[in-house]
């Protein structure tokens, strides 16, 4: 992967990576349409804070007050997440989905607009901050979550990408549940500007993208960012072997994510695959084994213990002292079970050694790709 570019033209683009300077609805709209599997999106807050924080030494908190956060009313911030909103549902692919990610400042808002533009929600995710910023005023609870919408662009879509086997395997076998606890970004993470402040005031933790493109992405993917910010984003989607796409007004913010994402190695192809589910593995009958000759009609099969015993058949099917049927029916009528795997019950000998027929199976679906 290659050279960042501010706008489409101006250099020698890496399709990969690309970096759009401008208004992001302008700039979603000159897109293909459908041409982008999944956006995330982390949109200004509108928050509505009554003057300056300060801790109980009466130092200031860094906050956020920057111009692009603030609206004239609800109204108009609600118009601007209609038209955002709108260019993003144009670019999504018939298969695509979106994130949005927010506090309680906006989060009812945008999921309104969200439902109201034909998306259908898949999830609302909290992402619990196992290290928030204190209430220095102690006048409320400390807000210790953000909350992220999933969703996908139409309610009748069937096919949309989830990674439910890759988010167990993230989670130690677990399914993975919609509550998240992930730090906010700190220490070394934290990006800082040429006076040593924060470079951006929201920054999110790569963590947190790494989690969501790992679950509705797959390597090769085009993942579109309309507030690239920093580029958290695209400094994941580059590590996870996905092509981005950001939008941002700052150059200060592209300054820094530019140069972010160039020091970033891209990870081996080998070692971004995604654990998918037997579901989704080619079907593989028996008969198939038996036709391309990996078993031969009269080799015998048996249990791991060698209890049981079977022979195959040239049609597929095995035969075992008293019945005849599939390799699930017999495993399971000489165990006297209702219902057996026969892929890791029956064992071929090879080389010595008994192996299951499974592994003939696998190099099968190798095969066939």
């Amino acid at each position: 992967m290659g050279r960042v570019s501010e706008k489409p033209g101006t250099k020698k683009e890496n399709p990969a990576e690309i970096i759009i300077q401008g208004d992001c609805i302008e700039a979603m709209n000159a897109l293909p349409e459908k041409s982008v599997d999944l956006i995330f999106a982390d949109p200004p807050y509108n928050l509505q804070l009554g003057g300056d924080l300060t801790r109980p030494d009466q130092s200031k908190v860094d906050a956020v007050n920057d111009d692009w956060d603030k609206f004239a009313s609800f109204a108009v911030y609600d118009e601007f997440t209609r038209n955002w909103m709108t260019a993003a549902r144009r670019v999504l692919k018939d298969t695509g989905a979106i994130w949005v990610i927010g506090s309680y400042h906006n989060i009812f808002r945008v999921g309104a607009t969200l439902q109201d533009l034909g998306y259908w929600i898949m999830n609302d995710v909290v992402w619990r901050k196992s290290n928030p910023m204190p209430n220095f005023r102690g006048t409320r609870f400390t807000n210790a979550h953000e909350t992220l919408i999933w969703a996908t662009r139409d309610a009748d879509q069937k096919k949309y990408t989830f990674n439910y086997d890759a988010m167990k395997a993230l989670n130690e076998e677990l399914q993975m549940r919609s509550d998240w606890t992930l730090p906010i970004c700190t220490g070394g993470e934290r990006l800082k500007d040429d006076d040593g402040g924060k470079a951006h005031p929201t920054q999110k933790p790569e963590a947190l993208l790494h989690r969501v493109l790992l679950a509705t992405t797959n390597p090769g993917d085009t993942v579109l960012d309309p507030f690239f910010g920093t580029g958290t984003t695209g400094a994941v989607a580059k590590k996870l072997g996905r092509k981005f796409i950001g939008i941002e007004r700052e150059q200060r913010y592209i300054k820094v994510a530019r140069e972010r994402i160039r020091q970033i190695k891209a990870g081996a192809a080998e070692d971004l695959k995604v654990t998918t589910s037997k579901k989704a593995e080619v079907r593989v009958p028996f008969g198939t084994i038996v036709e391309r000759g990996l078993l031969e009609p009269g080799a015998v099969l048996t249990d791991p213990a060698r209890r049981h015993a079977a022979r195959v058949r040239a049609d597929g099917s095995i035969v075992c002292r008293d019945a005849t049927g599939s390799i699930h029916k017999i495993g399971a009528h000489v165990q006297g079970l209702d219902a057996c795997n026969g892929w890791t019950f029956w064992h071929f000998k090879t080389d010595g050694k008994l192996k299951p027929i499974d592994i003939l199976r696998q190099k099968v679906r190798a095969e066939m790709g």
